[in-house]
């Protein structure tokens, strides 16, 4: 959003209950809650947009938390967030595809550990997952291979819009009073036991709390403001491969793989886009920032799609992406809250921070709000009104009356969505 020199000014000098460092699916979540709690809120996000880290690379998958660690912060905050998402979306007008998924077996091996996921799915609370046979798995998708061993259905796995789904939740919270500054990076920041004053490279900013959602940069924002980090980030890259348009008619439902120690495996989806997606890796790295794809290991996507789902080998490639997701030694979320230095650490946020970003922004919250009330909820609450879309799954522009023509074939995008 573009700052204005008074509105710089007014920055600097004002005092906010909370400074959010990072405006990712995740920060933007926590932006919208802590405003609508009352909070003054500032996020400081050190890309040129939000959405400009770990979160601009996924596979937009709305996840149950089916297969979550039980009894975790993840599967609790996944649970939350899932709830509190089907009963925003038509207030906050975010688009999702009911597709469920399946969980393949492709081998004895895999098939011997159904019993124990869907197990963990019905403790998870997930309690509408069922075992399916190989029979009805290939009625219900019968271009996948046939060499399909059994599987688990789980009604619920859905598909959302990775921009717009967060974009609303920080376009809510600035319609509601919060700020947002980009291309504003945190070089330092020091607690004087009651507040917060940051070094950035647009100035200082003061805040009573500071909560990291620093994403890939998490452990070295803790180094800088605390002078230790309870966890290391560990990047680790995710590869995808998208098919063009007419691919996407090949399955109806998310095909999961049977999860490994690392990962949740190469997924086969459609996207909210009228895409299909293939992917991610799990390439582990040092690099922070590197994002690029290798011929070798897209060509290996693509064998594996074809492996699984072969009428693949005749439809065209669309295009390649990669993202990276902020692990680190541990398999739960990283959610600390230092309460003697009023700050909190959200970190360690992979494969699920799209969904889970609602319910840590709620956990996020109570952790602050344990020992006292510190905010007055807003009495009268904005919500913003519908963006322009390029989801499939509902009515487009094309397709109304008035549109003024259509000036990008390829996503029919029509000219009435792009002058307003």
């Amino acid at each position: 959003m573009p700052i204005t020199t008074q509105d710089q000014k007014k920055q600097k000098t004002a005092h906010y209950d909370i400074i959010i460092i990072g405006a990712g699916s995740v920060g933007c979540a926590i932006a919208r809650k802590f405003t609508l709690e009352g909070a003054r809120v500032l996020t400081l996000e050190k890309g040129t947009d939000i959405l400009d880290g770990a979160s601009k690379g996924n596979s937009a998958i709305l996840h149950t938390g089916f297969d979550a660690p039980p009894d975790s912060i993840e599967q609790s905050c996944i649970a939350d967030s899932y709830q509190e998402f089907m009963l925003l979306r038509d207030k906050l007008h975010l688009p999702l595809m009911k597709t469920g998924a399946l969980l393949l077996a492709w081998t004895d091996d895999e098939a011997d550990q159904l019993d124990s996921i869907l197990q963990q799915a019905h403790y998870n609370h997930v309690n509408d997952a069922q075992r399916l046979s190989a029979k009805v798995i290939l009625n219900k998708e019968p271009q996948l291979a046939s060499h399909v061993k059994a599987g688990i259905y789980i009604p619920k796995e859905s598909l959302i819009d990775p921009w717009t789904t967060p974009f609303v939740y920080m376009h809510q919270a600035i319609e509601n009073g919060a700020q947002l500054i980009c291309s504003c990076e945190v070089s330092n920041g020091k607690f004087d036991g009651e507040k917060w004053q940051l070094e950035t490279n647009q100035g200082k900013f003061k805040a009573t709390t500071v909560i990291n959602c620093a994403g890939l940069y998490g452990d070295l924002i803790d180094q800088q403001l605390l002078g230790w980090s309870a966890f290391q980030i560990k990047p680790r890259k995710g590869q995808f491969l998208v098919y063009d348009t007419p691919a996407n008619r090949l399955i109806h439902s998310i095909i999961l793989p049977i999860p490994n120690k690392i990962s949740k495996g190469v997924v086969i989806c459609q996207t909210i886009f009228g895409k299909l997606l293939v992917g991610p890796t799990a390439e582990d790295q040092d690099d922070r920032e590197d994002t690029s794809v290798t011929t070798e290991t897209l060509q290996m996507l693509q064998k594996k799609g074809e492996e699984l789902l072969p009428a693949l080998a005749n439809e065209s490639i669309n295009a390649s992406y990669a993202g990276i997701r902020p692990a680190t030694q541990f398999k739960d979320y990283q959610i600390h809250y230092h309460d003697k230095k009023n700050y909190m650490s959200v970190a360690g946020i992979r494969s699920t921070g799209l969904t889970a970003a609602l319910g840590i922004a709620n956990y996020v919250f109570k952790q602050l709000q344990k020992e006292k009330s510190l905010y007055s909820p807003l009495d009268t609450i904005i919500y913003p009104k519908k963006l322009n879309q390029i989801a499939e799954c509902e009515t487009r522009d094309w397709q109304k009356e008035g549109n003024q023509g259509i000036v990008c074939h390829c996503e029919r995008v029509t000219e009435r969505e792009v002058a307003t």
